[in-house]
């Protein structure tokens, strides 16, 4: 029977007061009974709007279908059909603004809670996984060998896939540990790393190698990969070098970028005793910045045992580009929010480390270039927070490294690289790039989808030179 209700079945989640203090997930994913509950909600139209919002077209309404019916193992598989990374993308996309926005259910009342629906069938096949004997998947190898630079949601999705087509894949990624962003960006509560790790195993099953702590750009360069026998090369190298904004005061102690936070936290767990590498624990942590990333670096702190966490944005809660999911969850766990608010100076003691942040208000002007108003500070509106913890989350940058050792790969003025938007295709042959180290700092949905369009470009590109 269809469920006409105009609201999504409610998601069971933590109490924020509890939750604020630990690093378990937030969200505590649908029972059985509520996932078959919410998928009735789905009216299964004809033209399945919500497929042209999702950027590696998952078929919704099919894998909708089966859970309403019961079979959630084959929604599950219906899923892995288009996306390498469901469980992922079921807790961290933003389907607000993609599949979601365009469910029709979302005309008169809340559009069907297809996220959450996604991570429910991710996580079942997961489970039934764990309690049976897998066997390795029967892929006709093809005998020809492709690189992907990171192993992050561009470079994991691009691997699978040309996993699946019968290639030999490598991927070479800097860090210790596979997943990039997946691991070092994105707290536990929103993703456990259990989870990716699983995700990261699937793959391992399909023959794709990992060779870690390898840096391209000076473990070999672009061009060696080629000398070594590789036909055709990713770069999903992500775009991991922070943004500051130049004030006054940020080369003090207590000042962090929110990436070397973050990677502190989630992949190093330097809050703990006795950590190799530790972090800070603040009184007071003021982040500047209103998307995700500051979301998450504040909720970090107060985690960690911060008793005051400030959010410095200098636009209106109406202009953050953070999911609202986010703002919403950081509010009930005590974050204070200073709108229209922006740092023009960190102060420091004698011993140079962070004591305050000097901040000026902000009113919102004419239209920039983007179409957003654009904030000017307030005369005579300066005000003083103290604190001993900034965070910059200002947005990221992709590292100069693989630009500068491959002199014949374009980039733009901002270090990202010049790629075919429909093939991830770059100026230099066999080479494709997708994700971050093109877009800049973007979702993980999108850098999905670019590693799905580049896998399918360089079987292309590689028939085509090998005549298979």
């Amino acid at each position: 029977m269809p469920n006409m209700s105009l609201k999504k079945v409610p998601m069971p989640e933590q109490d924020p007061n509890v939750r604020n203090k630990n690093f378990k997930e937030v969200a505590l994913g649908y029972t059985e009974e509520m996932a078959v509950e919410e998928a009735q909600r789905c009216l299964h139209c004809k033209t399945m709007p919500c497929v042209s919002g999702c950027p590696v077209n998952v078929r919704i309404p099919d894998f909708i279908a089966r859970i309403a019916a019961g079979d959630f193992l084959g929604a599950a598989e219906t899923i892995k059909e288009t996306s390498a990374l469901p469980a992922v993308c079921g807790r961290v996309c933003p389907q607000e603004t993609q599949c979601e926005a365009k469910c029709v259910r979302g005309i008169k009342g809340e559009p069907v809670a297809i996220g959450r629906l996604e991570r429910f069938a991710a996580d079942f096949a997961m489970r039934a996984k764990d309690r049976t004997a897998q066997a390795a998947p029967d892929i006709r190898k093809n005998g020809h060998r492709c690189a992907v630079v990171g192993a992050g949601p561009s470079g994991l999705t691009c691997a699978g896939d040309l996993a699946r087509m019968g290639y030999d894949v490598t991927v070479f990624e800097a860090f210790h540990t596979p997943g990039g962003v997946l691991v070092y960006g994105i707290p536990e509560f929103r993703l456990p790393k259990a989870i990716v790790q699983k995700e990261i195993d699937s793959l391992r099953a399909l023959g794709v190698r990992f060779e870690l702590n390898y840096i391209v750009g000076r473990t070999s360069t672009v061009d060696e990969l080629f000398e070594e026998g590789y036909e055709a090369v990713f770069i999903g190298s992500g775009a991991g070098l922070p943004s500051f904004m130049h004030i006054p005061g940020e080369n003090l102690n207590g000042v962090y970028s929110a990436n070397e936070f973050l990677t502190r936290i989630n992949l190093m767990k330097a809050y703990l005793p006795g950590a190799k590498t530790p972090v800070m624990i603040p009184k007071t942590a003021v982040i500047v910045g209103g998307g995700n990333v500051a979301m998450d670096a504040a909720r970090c702190a107060k985690r960690i045992g911060a008793e005051t966490v400030y959010v410095l944005y200098r636009r209106g809660e109406e202009e953050m580009p953070a999911r609202l999911e986010e703002i919403h969850h950081a509010k009930e766990e005590g974050i204070v929010f200073k709108f229209l608010s922006a740092p023009t100076a960190i102060r420091g003691d004698e011993s140079g480390s962070v004591i305050a942040v000097e901040c000026v208000e902000m009113e919102l002007g004419e239209p920039d270039a983007s179409g957003r108003r654009r904030p000017k500070p307030k005369e005579n509106s300066s005000f003083l927070l103290e604190a001993d913890c900034v965070i910059m989350a200002i947005g990221t940058s992709p590292n100069p490294l693989i630009r500068t050792t491959t002199p014949d790969l374009e980039t733009n003025r901002h270090g990202c690289i010049v790629a075919d938007e429909a093939t991830g295709a770059t100026s230099k042959a066999g080479v494709f790039a997708g994700g971050d180290a093109v877009t800049g700092a973007a979702t993980v949905i999108l850098a999905m989808g670019a590693g799905k369009a580049a896998a399918k470009a360089m079987d292309e590109y590689i028939k085509s030179r090998s005549g298979s």
